[in-house]
């Protein structure tokens, strides 16, 4: 199935998102995740389904759809709000002038209040004005859900046909509302360029992120006397094994594996940590860090879409795409808000001219009872509700990918506000994973192996593991004498299972494996054949420095510890005490695993942090699994979170980010809910007065204004 990503310009607001939405669901996708904020829309394509179809579909909803060689247009006149604004206000100025007391006695002035004048300088501005937010407000009422341009759209085609209906009949001074025409559709405009901007600002962490990705490269090439020569190339043009050159100062290309030279490296655009990392001989780079002094050589491991900052933007981009739970209530509420807005209007338009009546006792009349009902219209903001939790969370997935936290989906950046237990895993997550060998030794009995055939079977059954212990034998005892497997699998909690040609069974593992032989159980790795225990091996593993000080900020936020391992009682004790952790569960298998975080998450919501492949089961099942960016692919794929730093220390953050989004998202709402709440029973009083109209085109524009900025906020609040 092909996983279609379209971008899209033309979407202003949640209802626009909805429109999309719903017209990709009626015609077979499910699940399709439209953002309007990042202008794109994705999906897994049904093989019955014609691509081209429906983006045509998409297109003829009224929205742009930009192929993919189209990423960077050329820029079009009247093609954004800014210059549409710009366009309006030269003629809606001077309708509006006229209106400024003492103004007519400047000579020449009188000739806009002529009401041939004043429809000559509204047109232009009618047909750019009608041509978006018209086009738009048709396609949405066919599509079944009417957006916020139906209420602008509605209200500058009355006063603008009032008034062309007063010019037909000769009584154009008393039907002349051609400036509220003009100054609603400018003031729109304005207000759809002001939230663009402050819209675009909330992206700027993702924007760093993809700057980084589009840089200069030292490609080195060899000529036919086998001498290097260096090309300076596009880094997007590198292919996986090419050879770069990388000095300081410069960003690493793309992802690479050094092959010469000795550098500290500041990987802070993907980790969010700016302390210099030492890189050597052998060690992985990551695409977008930056060399501050040495210089590599290295070969390319990744390019395009396939390297660790092209997928931290996928993944970040597509948790913009998801929609949390707070925001359903928000989205049911922006579908039904336009046709009760355009009661709400009706009603004004109604009760005012045939109940209202001014300060003399007169009735107001037609003329401004229609004023009221389109103030009521224009000042209406259900961008505002749509707006409140994306704005939100664009802004948390910003900060937490510019931290190196990165969320695969927004649901769980909400479910932290709820955390009340957290469950660590313990080898690789709490300590180091870096071991070292401490002790091994050789089993007595007239089949006593030497030590270089028994170093040789170690490494040949523990080469096959990735887990941390194994990685650190096979590594030590690394040796070109290997054994040859006819079968050889990983058992999950429990260790490596082979079989040689000869149909002797191997087992390198934990004390499990070792079934009745009697033996000392303090050991990490025991290794038997056909049963009989033929030696072990000891590891050290070191607690992570920062592992304290993370347990201690979660006790203070009142948040439960707990250690829950395969590891022996004896180890998982001494590290657990040593870190001051409330409750301690070990010696559990995958499966123990599993069950255990179903009780606990039945108790309280549960964080999950591992690393292993024995942890996958354990995350997924979590309300939140929390992921080591250098944990195993299958524990990354499993978990909702990754930490980039390769260690515990944005932990805290990653709780106190989810926390801060949320309560974000609830000022955001209530902030939209309580204007509309206020802003139109003022509007349909007429408490605005004869501007109302315009007072309400400018309010609405900066309501959304307020909600981005509040957003905004959330780059500077304390997370910790």
């Amino acid at each position: 199935m092909e996983h279609v990503q379209l971008k899209v310009d033309g979407m202003s607001c949640t209802n626009c998102a909805l429109s999309i939405h719903k017209y990709l669901e009626n015609q077979g996708v499910g699940e399709p995740k439209v953002s309007f904020m990042e202008g794109e829309v994705q999906f897994d394509l049904p093989t019955e389904l014609k691509k081209e179809t429906l983006i045509k579909g998409i297109a003829n909803l009224g929205y742009k759809v930009r192929g993919q060689e189209d990423a960077a247009p050329a820029k079009k006149w009247l093609d954004n709000n800014r210059d549409r604004a710009l366009f309006c206000f030269v003629f809606t100025i001077p309708l509006v002038a006229h209106m400024i007391p003492g103004i007519h006695q400047i000579p020449g002035m009188h000739i806009f209040m002529n009401p041939l004048v004043q429809l000559g300088m509204t047109i232009p501005v009618f047909i750019i004005g009608m041509g978006y937010f018209g086009k738009s407000a048709w396609n949405s009422l066919l599509n079944g859900i009417p957006n916020m341009n139906v209420l602008v759209s509605i209200g500058a085609l009355a006063s603008f046909g009032y008034s062309l209906y007063g010019t037909f009949i000769g009584k154009g001074m008393e039907f002349a509302y051609y400036e509220t025409t003009a100054t609603i559709l400018t003031l729109v405009f304005f207000g759809n360029y002001l939230e663009d901007a402050s819209i675009e600002s909330t992206q700027r962490a993702l924007k760093d992120l993809v700057k980084a990705q589009k840089v200069m490269a030292n490609m080195i090439v060899f000529d036919e006397n086998h001498k290097e020569i260096l090309f300076n190339v596009e880094s997007d043009t590198l292919k996986v094994g090419d050879l770069v050159l990388i000095n300081s100062g410069e960003t690493i290309p793309m992802d690479c594996k050094v092959l010469w030279g000795e550098a500290n490296v500041n990987e802070s655009i993907v980790t969010g940590e700016s302390v210099p990392v030492f890189r050597k001989m052998n060690d992985i780079l990551l695409g977008g860090s930056t060399i501050e002094n040495g210089t590599l050589k290295a070969y390319i491991t990744a390019v395009g879409n396939d390297t660790v900052l092209a997928n931290i933007l996928k993944m970040v981009k597509a948790a913009q795409g998801e929609k949390p739970p707070v925001q359903v209530l928000a989205d049911k509420i922006s579908a039904i808000f336009v046709p009760l807005v355009l009661g709400i209007a009706l009603a004004t338009l109604i009760g005012n001219y045939f109940f209202a009546h001014n300060a003399s006792g007169a009735p107001i009349g037609f003329g401004e009872s229609m004023l009221r009902a389109i103030a009521v219209l224009v000042i209406s903001c259900p961008c505002a509700m749509g707006l409140a939790t994306p704005a939100a969370i664009a802004v948390g997935l910003g900060r937490g990918a510019r931290n190196g936290i990165v969320f695969k989906n927004a649901k769980s950046l909400e479910a932290f506000k709820d955390i009340k237990q957290v469950v660590f895993d313990k080898t690789g997550t709490l300590t180091t994973g870096h071991f070292e060998i401490a002790h091994f030794k050789i089993a007595d009995g007239h089949n006593r192996m030497n030590e270089s055939d028994f170093k040789a079977l170690v490494y040949s059954l523990e080469r096959y593991s990735n887990h941390p212990i194994a990685k650190c034998i096979s590594g030590s005892w690394k040796t070109n004498n290997a054994n040859n497997w006819s079968k050889i699998e990983e058992v999950k909690g429990m260790g490596i299972q082979a079989l040689d040609k000869e149909g002797n069974e191997y087992w390198s593992g934990s004390f499990k494996t070792l079934k009745d032989q009697t033996a000392e159980d303090g050991h990490n790795v025991y290794i038997q054949k056909n049963g009989v225990l033929i030696g072990w091996v000891d590891v050290t593993d070191q607690i992570r420095p920062e592992a304290k000080e993370v347990i201690e900020t979660l006790h203070k936020q009142g948040i439960h510890t707990i250690l829950l391992s395969g590891d022996r009682k004896e180890k998982c004790e001494a590290v657990g005490k040593a870190l001051g952790i409330q409750e301690i569960i070990s010696e559990q298998s995958p499966a123990d695993k599993l069950n255990k975080l179903d009780e606990l998450t039945a108790i309280a919501p549960t964080a999950m942090v591992g690393d292993g492949i024995n942890d996958a089961p354990a995350l997924a099942k979590a309300t939140i699994g929390i992921s080591l960016s250098n944990a195993s692919h299958i524990a990354i794929q499993s978990a909702q979170v990754i930490l980039m730093n390769q260690g515990l220390k944005n932990l805290p953050m990653s709780l106190g980010l989810g926390r801060r989004t949320y309560e974000t998202i609830k000022e955001n709402l209530g902030w939209a809910f309580s204007y509309n709440i206020v802003a139109i029973p003022v509007a349909a009083l007429g408490f605005l007065g004869t501007w109302g109209p315009t007072y309400g085109a400018l309010i609405m524009g900066l309501s959304d204004v307020v909600l981005a900025l509040n957003s905004l906020r959330l780059f500077k609040k304390k997370l910790v």
